[in-house]
Formats: C-alpha cells, sequence, structure tokens
C-alpha cells in the first residue's frame, strides 16, 4: 500500500517544474501518465549524460514512476482521446501559457464538463493572469522578477545564479500541495477545481525572514548585509588546502564554543554586534583563523563540538556522507531495458506507506498502446493512428 494509491493524474507538463511535481505523486504512490507530442518531446529526454540504452540520466530521475503516452493534440483524434481518458482520472497537470490548453479544446473547463470531481493544475511562469501572464521565462528570471537575485552574491561582484532552480522546484511543491489539498476538499465536497501555480509567486514567497522587514520596516535585503547572506559571520570560509568550511553557529552557545575552539573567546563580545566594523573584524578573525589548517583538521577538531560548523562538500563527496547514506537518499532504480540508475529518493519517511522506486523515465510512447486498449479502443483504431503520425506506439 502508498499513501496516494488509487489517484490518477494525466501530466502534460515538461522540462523540470510540473515533472518534479509529479515525480512526487508518483513516489508517494499515485498513478502518472504522462502525455507527450510525438514530434516535440520534453527537452529533457535529450539532456546528457545516456546510459547504454540511450535513456537520459535527469529524463530517467524526474518521470520515475510515470508511463508515458504519446498523442498528437493538434489532431481531432487525440482530443478525442484525452476527453476519454480523463472520464478515470483525478488530476490534470500541464505547464502550458495560459489558454493553450483551452484553445486546443482540452482546457479546464471542456474537462471539468466531462468530469467534474476533475482537479486541474497549471504551472505557469507567472501566473494565470497579470501583464506577464503570456510572457517567456526560465528559472533566473523568475528569481530575478521576485527580487532575490538582487542579493545574492557579494557585494563587489553582483548577482549570481542559483546552482539550483529554486523557482522551478518550489512551483512542483506547490504543485503538489495544491493538487493534494483540492483532493482533500473533494473528498469533503465532491467538487473538483483549478490550481493556478505561478513559478514566480513560488519564488516571491521564499523570502520567509527577508520580507516581513522589508515590508514592515522598509528593511531592504541587499548582498551581505543580511544575518544569512554574508552579512555576518555566518559565512564560508577557506582552508589551508583551498576547501571551504561552513559556520553558522548563530546562537550564543555555538559561537562560544567555535570562539573557544579557534583559541579566540574574546570573539563573542563582537560576534552579537551588527554595525559594519565588528562584523569585519570578526570574519577577519575567522578567515585567519580556517585558513592555518587543511578541512580534515578542521572536521577532526570539530567532530565533536556543538558548534553548527560543517564542511563545503561536492556532490559526490554528499552521496558518500554517512547521514545520506544512513537515511538511503541515493537508491538504485530498474530502467525499462535492465540495469539500474542511480537516483535521489523521495525525502518523505512514512512508517506505513513508503515510497515507491518501481521503474526509472520510460520511452517516449511506451505505454501508448496499452493505456488506449485499457479506455476501450481498438487494435485498428491504434494501428490506422500510428500510421498517421497521430500516436507513438
Amino acid at each position: 500500500m502508498t499513501a496516494l494509491a488509487g489517484l490518477k493524474v494525466l501530466d502534460f507538463s515538461g522540462l523540470l517544474p510540473g515533472p518534479f511535481g509529479t515525480r512526487i505523486l508518483a513516489d508517494l504512490g499515485a498513478t502518472v501518465l504522462r502525455v507527450e507530442a510525438p514530434t516535440r518531446p520534453d527537452m529533457v529526454r535529450v539532456m546528457p549524460p545516456f546510459d547504454n540504452n540511450g535513456l537520459s540520466a535527469a529524463h530517467g530521475a524526474l518521470n520515475r514512476n510515470k508511463s508515458s503516452i504519446a498523442i498528437d493534440l493538434k489532431t481531432p483524434e487525440g482530443i478525442a482521446i484525452i476527453k476519454e481518458l480523463v472520464k478515470e482520472y483525478d488530476i490534470v497537470v500541464e505547464q502550458f501559457r495560459p489558454n493553450v490548453m483551452s484553445r486546443l479544446g482540452v482546457g479546464y473547463d471542456e474537462l471539468k464538463a466531462i468530469n467534474p470531481r476533475l482537479i486541474y493544475c497549471a504551472v505557469t511562469g507567472y501566473g494565470q493572469n497579470g501583464s506577464y501572464k503570456n510572457r517567456a521565462g526560465h528559472d533566473l528570471n523568475y528569481l530575478a522578477i521576485a527580487g532575490i537575485l538582487d542579493y545574492t552574491g557579494r557585494q563587489d561582484a553582483g548577482p549570481l545564479p542559483l546552482p539550483i532552480q529554486a523557482a522551478d522546484i518550489t512551483g512542483g511543491l506547490y504543485a503538489v500541495t495544491g493538487i493534494l489539498a483540492a483532493v482533500i476538499h473533494r473528498q469533503h465536497t465532491g467538487e473538483g477545481q483549478f490550481v493556478d501555480v505561478s513559478l514566480t509567486d513560488a519564488a516571491f514567497s521564499l523570502q520567509a525572514l527577508t520580507a516581513p522587514p522589508a515590508l514592515m520596516a522598509n528593511h531592504q535585503p541587499k548582498p551581505e548585509t543580511d544575518t544569512l547572506n554574508g552579512g555576518t559571520f555566518y559565512d564560508c570560509y577557506r582552508t589551508a588546502d583551498n576547501r571551504y568550511l561552513s559556520i553558522a553557529g548563530l546562537e550564543p552557545q555555538f559561537f562560544m564554543a567555535f570562539a573557544q575552539t579557534i583559541n579566540r573567546p574574546d570573539l563573542m563580545s563582537y560576534a552579537i554586534r551588527h554595525d559594519k566594523e565588528a562584523v569585519s573584524m570578526v570574519k577577519q578573525a575567522i578567515s585567519e583563523a580556517i585558513i592555518a589548517k587543511t578541512l580534515a583538521e578542521w572536521m577532526a577538531i570539530f567532530a565533536t563540538v556543538e558548534a553548527c560548523v560543517e564542511p563545503v562538500l561536492s556532490f559526490a563527496e554528499a552521496c558518500e556522507h554517512p547521514q545520506i547514506q544512513a537515511r538511503n537518499m541515493v537508491v538504485d532504480v530498474p530502467t525499462p531495458k535492465g540495469g539500474t540508475q542511480r537516483q535521489i529518493a523521495s525525502p518523505i519517511v512514512f512508517s506505513v506507506t513508503p515510497s515507491q522506486y518501481a521503474m526509472s523515465g520510460c520511452d517516449l510512447g511506451a505505454n501508448t498502446k496499452e493505456v488506449l486498449l485499457q479506455h476501450g479502443f481498438n487494435e485498428e483504431q491504434i494501428k490506422t493512428w500510428q500510421q498517421r503520425g497521430i500516436i507513438i506506439a
């Protein structure tokens, strides 16, 4: 038994935001069927590297536990197939610009008329309304518009692109949250609804600690001015072997333990100050202390000290970290053509309904014939549509 067993999702999304969200649903046991175009496959399918069977690592991971059906939605037959499928599905997730699905004839209003209990989630860059609703964008743009990039990086270097796609991933998480909230609402009322998720809104909402002082007292965040973005000793420091140590002991007891360990207990009186002179002096003192030893030497010293000090690991090192391994955060997932692919596991641990890792992402249209036969279409129809390029089966 899985947590979301019985929920069925039609997934029209691509790239990262929607697929990240629907993978969460699939890991938790929902049946997720990807609906893809025969001639315009998801770009993630062609992202290297590839395994021996030509499967993209990124695609295999993002589309874990999902099936694929390839249908041309610009044909009457393709639209008819979707309208038949949606009768038995609970959720639709799409990632087109506003009204694209409606123009095709499979928007929320059209599908709701067929299935009133349908939960329809649209994930877009800027949402369903506003002057930017039809504007193109990517993660970096959403973070820029949301006011986040303005206070990344260092004061003398300008803003820096984040190494992860924060807006896209957060949007996927909010999509899951909205969908599951709508499922609970439907359990009480029998009604489906439209869930509008904007990646820019999602990014904007991440400013949980910087927004309140900015909105209430006009304390606007800037690079290296806040407690958590380099404006205090809370930062990363270079070691003797050109590695880095993260030092984050903001609470007095943690900073005192840290200061005593580096033989600078005098820094405690300065660390509680936030004026530029005190911050600069403390950071300079810490830098001079940390550069004197290697990362391994510091980790041996801090191994038993509660000071919120940890090494800055590479991704490869993180995979081997005993805590990551203890939590089973890297799993070997079977691939459709044999073998396995190493992937990041679900971070949600259940006591009764564990996440599933049945299969990595599959080939385009791998399940088209099977799905169509299950929904009452016959072999002759499938063969004709395949010959005409309406489906891949």
